[in-house]
């Protein structure tokens, strides 16, 4: 079984999305993630669009509802073997708009 763990950015992101969202995303990752992590012959199955974020290299997006999506990058395992998921943001498409700002 893969091993997770959450940014302080994904912690503040979650904690605004409303519980059923929050619910959905846990049977996705349960249903489809964490089987196709446990699949590493093939690729995540298309319905997940998982993908590499253009402009940071080594992280990966992935569209768990109609305009959910979540971030993630691979860190080091924490059971030999086992991929270990570090879960970076979590929200709407909006999550990849930067901050306003100079």
């Amino acid at each position: 079984m893969p091993t997770f763990e959450t940014t302080p950015r994904f912690e503040r992101d979650w904690k605004k999305l409303p519980e059923p969202r929050q619910a959905l995303f846990r049977k996705v990752v349960m249903e489809a993630f964490v089987p196709d992590l446990a699949a590493p012959e093939r690729p995540f199955r298309p319905g997940l669009r998982v993908k590499g974020v253009t402009a940071h290299p080594g992280v990966f997006e992935m569209t768990w509802d109609g305009d959910g999506r979540a971030t993630f990058s691979y860190g080091e395992e924490q059971i030999p073997g086992e991929p270990h998921v570090v879960w970076r943001r979590i929200g709407t498409h909006s999550i990849f708009t930067p901050p306003p700002g100079p």
